[in-house]
């Protein structure tokens, strides 16, 4: 059985390794790696073209991703948000991707495809940032080259062992498949639990955007307070008018001369208002008692039609560009 397994993959081989990491790089939750793996070690047998196998890698990691990189530039940080929702830890997924951008920036993907979850985040990103489409092919493609090369080079160097190993799941047969296929929803589900109790965690009351306009217009306003990090607010240059800028570890800092019993109102744009809660658990850990994040966030406010301005060009993260035009 074993040796019909490597048979179909030594015949589909190619074309198995471009649709799965095409698959893998357009999002679909499918490893590309164990493939590439078997593929380097049918390599080492003669069995497979080493330079076609790290042809159709390559080939199919450049299309996936350029499609999320065209993506990027065109609609920027939405891209980023609209992924994050669908995922399995919403709360960390765009912020640590920006973290890892704001220290690597485009050389960002030569190390994406090696930690889970940017892979799929970082080519969306650096679109939006702008990074010129020459470069992007150039340190994609190096990236990928590397990524490949590495799994490749795991399944030639132990190509006995691989083969030991489809031989033993040959003989186990549907048992195998089986509980491959339990851990793998015992996985989903655990990281669906965490989720869930994160966002329990963070259950707490938010302001509406209405309810917040009418305390504005009343002149009652509330100190609004910009968690976004840097590079969310290069991605997206909008604020709420008069907002102090904050990212979540500096927001206890930020808010230090403001009485403890001003009403404050935490916003972002990030799903759930994961990092608005946690800013406002920051605050209310501090002794501010009066602390809401704003339900929906920027997007929100934004899309009810309320002001907005946009950042200065100069200072960006210091305050807003008054003369800036507003929404209706």
């Amino acid at each position: 059985m074993a040796h019909e397994i490597i048979a179909l993959i030594a015949q589909y081989g190619l074309l198995l390794v471009f649709l799965n990491v095409l698959a893998a790089q357009a999002g679909v939750p499918v490893p590309a790696v164990p493939t590439l793996v078997v593929a380097g070690a049918l390599a080492a047998g003669g069995r497979l073209s080493l330079a076609g196998i790290v042809a159709a890698a390559l080939a199919g990691s450049l299309i996936g991703d350029l499609a999320w990189y065209l993506a990027g530039r065109r609609y920027g940080a939405g891209v980023m948000r609209t992924l994050c929702r669908i995922s399995l830890s919403p709360d960390s997924c765009v912020k640590q991707s920006e973290l890892r951008f704001q220290r690597w920036r485009g050389q960002v993907l030569l190390v994406a495809k090696f930690v889970p979850g940017l892979s799929l985040l970082a080519p969306p990103l650096v679109g939006a940032m702008g990074l010129p489409p020459r470069n992007f092919v150039l340190l994609d493609g190096l990236g990928a080259l590397l990524w490949a090369g590495v799994s490749l080079a795991l399944g030639y160097a132990f190509a006995g062992e691989v083969d030991r190993v489809l031989d033993a799941v040959a003989h186990a047969g549907t048992a195998t498949v089986e509980v491959g296929a339990a851990l793998l929803v015992a996985y989903v589900l655990v990281r669906w639990w965490r989720r869930e109790r994160l966002l329990r965690s963070l259950r707490m009351a938010r302001i509406g955007v209405e309810e917040l306009a009418r305390a504005i217009a009343a002149g009652h306003a509330p100190v609004v307070i910009d968690v976004r990090s840097t590079v969310a607010r290069q991605l997206d240059d909008r604020v709420i008018p008069d907002a102090l800028l904050a990212e979540i570890d500096g927001v206890v800092q930020v808010v230090e001369a403001i009485p403890i019993d001003r009403e404050l109102v935490v916003y972002c744009n990030c799903p759930n208002e994961v990092s608005a809660a946690y800013a406002a658990q920051a605050l209310m850990a501090r002794g501010y008692r009066r602390v809401r994040p704003l339900r929906g966030g920027l997007d929100a406010w934004d899309a009810a039609g309320y002001t907005v301005h946009r950042l200065a060009e100069a200072g960006a993260g210091q305050g807003v560009d008054d003369s800036a035009p507003t929404a209706a």
